[in-house]
C-alpha cells in the first residue's frame, strides 16, 4: 500500500511538467505529501488533492518542520496559488 502511494506521488510529479520536479523527490517529501493527501481526503478529487499537496510541498523550504496542513494556515498566498494551480477552487 505504501509503495502504491509513493508511486502515485511520483507519477503525479512526473506528469506535472514543472521544472521543480526535475529535482529529486526525497522520502521526506513523499511523507509530507502523503500526509497532506490524507488530511484533505474528500475535499476534492484525488488528482486535484495530490496536485495541490505537491504544489504546497514545493513552496515549503527544505528545513520546514511543520506539516503542509500546518504550514498552509500561515501562508495564505501560497495556499491560494496552489488552489489555482491544482484547480481546487
Amino acid at each position: 500500500m505504501k509503495l502504491a502511494a509513493i508511486m502515485l506521488c511520483v507519477a503525479a510529479m512526473a506528469m506535472s511538467g514543472k521544472a521543480a520536479f526535475a529535482q529529486q523527490v526525497t522520502a521526506d517529501d513523499v511523507k509530507w505529501i502523503n500526509q497532506c493527501i490524507q488530511d484533505n481526503k474528500g475535499g476534492a478529487s484525488d488528482a486535484v488533492i495530490r496536485k495541490y499537496c505537491v504544489c504546497m510541498n514545493d513552496k515549503m523550504g527544505n528545513n520546514e518542520t511543520r506539516s503542509i496542513t500546518e504550514w498552509e494556515k500561515v501562508n495564505p498566498a501560497a495556499r491560494r496559488a496552489c488552489d489555482r494551480e491544482s484547480g481546487w477552487r
